[in-house]
Formats: structure tokens, sequence, C-alpha cells
């Protein structure tokens, strides 16, 4: 028996190493299957953050493109509002510097009315000579306030055309869809 036992045994050392070699591949292919995934987890993990970094760096650029683009249009604006007080700063002196003649030659009108208004020898002559000063002085503060207005409009179309050139290019700059 004991050569039966000897068998057995030996039968047994076998079924156990086969069966320990058997375990052993099962879980050295167990633990190459999970390596494989954890690879492929950290390979997709890997190309997902560096599409979000590209995602990212071209959000950034985008977004310090349309910093600058802003800030040379602000610029610009600046530079319109500028040229437009200077324009309105320039006509303004104009028009100020025109009424200071106006006022000074109805000043000098009105002293010389007077003198002439005292060598007056009858009722008649002073009412003549009132009535022709008081008509000549109304047409010529018509024709100046019209002179005026004129010149006021013209002003304010030369002052606010930078301004307007600002707005037009706001609109075709900005009206368009990014």
């Amino acid at each position: 028996m004991s050569a039966t036992k000897a068998k057995a045994s030996t039968a047994a050392a076998d079924t156990a190493a086969a069966t320990i070699e058997s375990a052993t591949e099962a879980s050295v292919k167990g633990f190459e299957k999970s390596l494989s995934a954890v690879r492929e987890g950290i390979e997709k993990a890997t190309k997902g953050l560096e599409s979000s970094q590209a995602k990212l760096k071209e959000g950034v650029e985008k977004a310090v493109k349309t910093s600058e683009e802003m800030l040379a249009f602000s610029q610009g604006n600046l530079e319109a509002f500028v040229k437009a007080t200077q324009i309105y700063a320039t006509g303004f002196q104009d028009l100020s510097k025109h009424l200071a003649a106006t006022s000074k030659e109805s000043i000098e009108e009105s002293v010389a009315f007077g003198k002439s208004l005292i060598g007056v020898k009858s009722v008649k002559e002073a009412v003549d000579l009132q009535t022709s000063y008081t008509k000549a002085s109304i047409e010529k503060a018509v024709a100046e306030s019209n002179k005026l207005a004129d010149a006021a409009v013209k002003l304010t179309e030369q002052a606010i055309a930078p301004l307007t050139a600002r707005v037009t290019l706001a609109v075709e700059t900005f009206g368009k869809t990014r």
C-alpha cells in the first residue's frame, strides 16, 4: 500500500502543482489585464487633460485678444472725444469772438446814433432818425442771429462727426456675430 500511497501522494502533488500553476497564471493574467486597464485609463485621462488644457489655452488667448481689441477700441473712442472737444472749443471760441465784435460794433453804432440825435433840429427829424436806426438795428440783429444759428449748427455737425464715426465703427465691428 505504500506504493499506492506514494502514487496517490504524487498524483495529489501533481494536481496541487497544476492547480497552483493554473491559479498563478490566472492571477498574472488578471494582474496584466488590470494593469492594461489602468494604463488605458491613464492614457484617456492624459488625453482628456491635454484636450482641456488646449481648450483653456484657446479660451485665454481669445479673452486676451478680445481685451486688447476692446482697449484699442476704447482708446479710439477717447481720441474721438478729445478731437470733438477740441473742435467744439475752437468753434465756440470763434463764435465768442464774433459775438464780442458784433456787440462792440453795436455799441459803437449806438454811440454814433446818440451823437447824431443830439444834432437834430426837429422832433420829426429825431423820429425819422430813430425809425431809421431801429429798422437798421433790427435787420442787423436778425441777420446776425441767422449767421450765429448757421455757425452753431455747422459747429455742432463738425464737433459730432468724430463721435458719429466711432458709433458707426462700433456698429460695424460689434454688430457682426463673433
